[in-house]
């Protein structure tokens, strides 16, 4: 599978005030001829409620540090995302692996309709009015990829008309 570049949208943690939400946590066991070893797995979304979100893993030994591990990565891992009037500006399907998710843009009080990881990742991107659907794999680690692979193909009105090469006169007054 071909991994498509998005690194034009990608933005450097600056001085924003980011807020994280744990989204996943999972215990694995290794088991050794002294008995077993746990170590945990945190999937962690980060985001300022403005327009920047990430997503990041991190593993280790014990809990905090597996999240403190997973908000670092999450923070190295954000993009921008083109928010139109609380909503998305378009529909928008995105994928990775099994996960496959569908975004729509909501009217004005419709709230967040969307379940579990992508709740958080839309939330925490600031979109206030959208209809989601998570469609295929349930995997937290699939549907978080899935639907930052579907926010970073968002366009804004404003991109959509400079390509057509339309007046920003033409476009809000008709």
């Amino acid at each position: 599978m071909a991994k498509k570049d998005s690194s034009n949208k990608r933005i450097k943690p600056s001085e924003t005030e980011l807020k994280e939400k744990l989204v996943a946590l999972n215990r694995v066991a290794k088991v050794t001829k002294g008995g077993r070893t746990f170590s945990f797995a945190a999937i962690v979304v980060v985001g300022d409620q403005n327009g920047k979100v990430g997503h990041g893993l991190g593993k280790a030994r014990d809990v905090s540090e597996a999240i403190a591990k997973a908000a670092d990565d999450a923070k190295k891992n954000l993009i921008e995302v083109p928010i139109h009037k609380g909503t998305i500006p378009h529909e928008q399907r995105g994928k990775y692996g099994a996960g496959k998710v569908l975004i729509k843009p909501a009217a004005d009080g419709t709230g967040v309709i969307a379940g579990g990881a992508m709740r958080a990742v839309l939330e925490f991107a600031g979109i206030h009015n959208v209809l989601a659907k998570s469609m295929g794999s349930s995997n937290p680690h699939n549907v978080i990829k899935a639907t930052i692979d579907a926010l970073s193909k968002l366009r804004s009105p404003m991109d959509v008309a400079k390509q057509r090469r339309i007046s920003m006169e033409k476009l809000f007054n008709g």
